[in-house]
């Protein structure tokens, strides 16, 4: 059984996501020793020199526009083609991450040992602790269970199969499920669809298996810069009357960089 690592890297006007998915390349074949592909709708041998496969594809012909708190900017968004990586990755097992998920460590490998057919984080949380990050476990008026997109371990089977095209039909007819679930946001989102399918996929019961570990986040609202190798210092503030920043170090823990901008920054004084 091949196994490996999918990130999905379409770029917009403010974020160089390529260049993010492949300086994670380096970081998942140091830590994880698998092979990267990344599917992107950029042909340039010279920007694709760190992946062992690339597969080129259209970026999604719907788009979305997104306000990016840390640009204070609105910006296009293209997340509309997740779906397709049940047929577009290479591998038997994959573990799919978002471009802007920072591997420092091995713990990944685990997902492989996990007799489990399509795994997800459950539970999402701060690293500073601030602002309360709890809401974000759930979403629409029913509070529905989030099952966050960001890491993503599958096998190609019927169950993921029939997730990945139930998040399909969700996509196309996205109104409907919105309003369904009582979903205020108009835009889109992978974490929404995917949670949505999981729960058809499984009967609506609300028991699908997770990924045994919180997902490590850093919002928009902290900064962050790498001080070392694998190591990360988040600059916060936590409260509107206490001005004071406050930071911590993150070191060989993996996170979610929630902030583009600041990642951005890290990958280019990297490159």
């Amino acid at each position: 059984m091949t196994r490996g690592v999918t990130i999905f890297a379409f770029n917009n006007h403010q974020t160089d996501y390529l260049a993010m998915a492949a300086w994670s390349a380096q970081n998942i074949h140091r830590h994880l020793d698998l092979p990267v592909c990344v599917i992107t709708d950029i042909d340039d041998a010279t920007r694709t020199a760190n992946f062992d496969q690339v597969i080129v594809t259209p970026s999604p012909q719907v788009q979305q526009h997104r306000y990016f708190y840390d640009y204070k900017d609105s910006g296009v968004w293209h997340n509309m083609n997740r779906s397709t990586v049940y047929d577009l990755s290479p591998w038997d097992h994959t573990l799919l991450l978002d471009a802007d998920y920072v591997v420092a460590s091995d713990q990944l490998r685990v997902l492989f040992e996990i007799d489990q057919d399509f795994l997800t984080h459950r539970w999402a949380l701060d690293a500073t602790g601030y602002p309360p990050f709890a809401d974000n476990n759930y979403f629409g008026s029913y509070r529905m269970p989030m099952h966050w997109a960001t890491v993503i371990s599958f096998r190609k089977c019927k169950t993921a199969r029939l997730i990945f095209d139930s998040m399909q039909m969700i996509r196309d007819n996205w109104d409907h499920y919105r309003q369904l679930y009582y979903i205020s946001e108009d835009t889109y989102r992978n974490d929404y669809a995917m949670s949505i399918a999981m729960n058809i996929v499984d009967g609506h019961t609300l028991s699908a298996s997770a990924i045994p570990w919180p997902l490590i986040s850093i919002t928009s609202l902290s900064r962050l810069t790498q001080v070392d190798t694998d190591t990360y210092r988040v600059e916060y503030e936590n409260s509107n009357t206490d001005n004071r920043t406050k930071w911590i170090l993150l070191k060989q823990r993996d996170f979610h960089a929630m902030g583009k901008k600041t990642l951005g920054e890290i990958v280019a004084n990297c490159c």
